[in-house]
C-alpha cells in the first residue's frame, strides 16, 4: 500500500481548505497519512525528512511555489514522489506541469496519476524547479513577500515590480559551461527550468523540465522606457526579441557581479550576494502529473 504523507504551509488556503484535502484523501482510502502543518516555508525540510525517514513513497505537497521548491530540494535523489495541490500565489510549477488548482484533481493526481522524472536547477547548493534569478525579480519579490502578498494576491507583484523598476543595473560576467558568454551591464538575470510564468506569459521558448538543460536569460534594460519595451515584448511572447534581452541554454552557469545583489529561486527571496553558482541536475526528482502529460 502507498505511504502517503502530507506538508502543508498552514497560511495557505483552496476550497475547502485542509480540512478538505483530508477529506479528499479519505476518500480514496488514505485515512492514515503522516500530517504535518508548517506557518513558514522554510519550515518544511525538517517536515519532509521526517516523511522519508517514515518510508513516504508520496509526499502532498500543499502551498505556493515556495513551499514546494523547500519540499523538492529535500525529495530530489531519493525514490518519492512530489505531490503538488496548488494552493499559492502563482503556482508555477503546477502550472506548467499541467496540475489544477483543485484539491479533489489534486489529489487524484498525487494517488493515480503519471509520474515524470524532472530535472532541478541548483543555485548556490540550493535547488529548484521553476526559475531562480538576481536582479529586477529578486527585488520585486522580496518587496512583495509577506503581509503584501497575502492582501493583494498577484497584484503585489505589479506594485512592487513598478518600485523595483527604478534599481539601477549592475555588471556581471557570465560564463556557461566553462566558457565566457557575457560581460556588461545588467538589471535582471534569470535562469529558467520551464518556460511560462504567471498568465501564460512565455519566458523561455525552448525550456523543457526534462531536457537535460538550463536556460539563461540577461536584461539590460535601464529605466521605464526600457523596461516597458522589454515587458511588452515579454507579454507578447517574444522576450528574445527585445534588443535588451539576450537568451542561451546550458548545463553550467558560473556568474559574477560587481556588487551583492539579491537573488530569488521559486518566488523565494534568499540573501545578497555578488556570485552565482547554478548547476543542472537531469532527473532529479519524480512529480505526479496528470497522466494525460
Amino acid at each position: 500500500m502507498t505511504k502517503v504523507a502530507v506538508v502543508a504551509h498552514s497560511g495557505k488556503t483552496l476550497g475547502d481548505g485542509l480540512l478538505g484535502l483530508r477529506r479528499a484523501l479519505e476518500e480514496r482510502g488514505v485515512d492514515k497519512p503522516l500530517w504535518a502543518e508548517v506557518p513558514k516555508s522554510r519550515k518544511a525540510p525538517k517536515q519532509v525528512e521526517r516523511a522519508l525517514e517514515w518510508g513516504a513513497d508520496v509526499v502532498f505537497a500543499w502551498g505556493g511555489d515556495g513551499l514546494v521548491q523547500q519540499c523538492l530540494n529535500e525529495l530530489a535523489g531519493t525514490d518519492a514522489a512530489l505531490a503538488i495541490v496548488p494552493a499559492g500565489t502563482a503556482n508555477l510549477l503546477a502550472t506548467n506541469l499541467e496540475i489544477p488548482k483543485d484539491i479533489e484533481k489534486a489529489v487524484e493526481i498525487g494517488l493515480t496519476g503519471g509520474r515524470r522524472r524532472l530535472d532541478v536547477g541548483r543555485l548556490n547548493g540550493e535547488r529548484f524547479g521553476v526559475m531562480a534569478g538576481a536582479g529586477f525579480d529578486a527585488s520585486m519579490i522580496s518587496d512583495a513577500d509577506g503581509t503584501l502578498k497575502d492582501h493583494l494576491g498577484r497584484a503585489a507583484y505589479v506594485w512592487t515590480g513598478a518600485r523595483a523598476l527604478r534599481t539601477k543595473p549592475f555588471k556581471a560576467k557570465i560564463a556557461i559551461d566553462g566558457a565566457s558568454w557575457y560581460s556588461g551591464k545588467a538589471s535582471c538575470i534569470l535562469v529558467g527550468n520551464v518556460g511560462h510564468l504567471s498568465g501564460g506569459v512565455e519566458v523561455f521558448e525552448r525550456a523543457e523540465p526534462d531536457d537535460g538543460m538550463l536556460d539563461i536569460g540577461v536584461v539590460t534594460a535601464d529605466g521605464l522606457m526600457q523596461w516597458g519595451r522589454t515587458l511588452a515584448r515579454t507579454a507578447a511572447g517574444h522576450p528574445d526579441r527585445s534588443p535588451f534581452v539576450r537568451v542561451t541554454s546550458g548545463r553550467k552557469f558560473d556568474v559574477k557581479l560587481d556588487r551583492k545583489v539579491r537573488y530569488e529561486l521559486d518566488g523565494g527571496d534568499r540573501v545578497k550576494t555578488k556570485e552565482l553558482k547554478v548547476r543542472i541536475e537531469p532527473k532529479a526528482v519524480t512529480i505526479c502529473v496528470p497522466r494525460a502529460a
